[in-house]
């Protein structure tokens, strides 16, 4: 896709690493939203694109670098922030090294705890010290924290995000359609684990 007709790639905006450059698109991406009555954006992805077999992030993804990804997604942000947008970051607990797409199975991250911490929460954390209104969820089984549930319906692990990490906005789940939950859960217990879990905002989008 031409750059001159499209918005570019994360993966382009993380690769050219000129701040400045990013918080701009955020900014003119912003404007556009505005102009349309619309208030809250789902980005900017947070994710570690550290698994170049990912069949869902890849280029959505800034960097492989944790702080390649937290630098551009605050930029982007930023950028929203001026245009009057409430920013998104996507998608706790991280889904940047996956070998599923959950919008069609239910992946399983298998690192250890220091590990995810080190790499996965660290755009996470400098987001909700930048001020991010909101956190969307992940339909991933972190097995380090809950070896039952994908995150989205996991007390255990939202819980790291709200008392280790800090977060105390909006917490966005992952759209319900997609079949990492449709498939193993009823309508019923998604709903009744997800508001145990935490979440504060359930997204079905179709």
């Amino acid at each position: 896709k031409s750059p001159a007709t499209h918005w570019p790639a994360a993966r382009i905006l993380g690769a050219l690493d000129d701040a400045l450059l990013t918080k701009n698109i955020g900014r003119a991406l912003g404007k556009e939203l505005r102009a349309m009555n619309i208030d809250l954006c789902f980005a900017p992805v947070l994710d570690v694109d550290t698994n170049p077999a990912n069949p869902v992030i890849g280029d959505r993804s800034f960097s492989s670098n944790p702080g390649q990804v937290s630098k551009h997604a605050i930029a982007f942000y930023q950028g929203l922030k001026e245009a009057s947008i409430a920013g998104c970051g996507k998608h706790f607990p991280g889904h940047g090294d996956t070998h599923l797409d959950s919008h069609f199975a239910l992946p399983h991250v298998d690192h250890e705890f220091e590990r995810i911490e080190q790499i996965e929460w660290a755009p996470f954390k400098k987001a909700v010290g930048a001020g991010f209104e909101a956190i969307m969820s992940a339909h991933v089984v972190l097995e380090c924290i809950d070896t039952k549930h994908p995150a989205t319906l996991s007390h255990k692990v939202l819980q790291h995000l709200r008392k280790d990490i800090g977060f105390d906005g909006i917490l966005f789940s992952d759209d319900l359609d997609m079949k990492a939950l449709a498939d193993h859960y009823a309508a019923q217990d998604i709903a009744q684990l997800g508001i145990d879990a935490g979440i504060d905002c359930f997204l079905a989008c179709k």
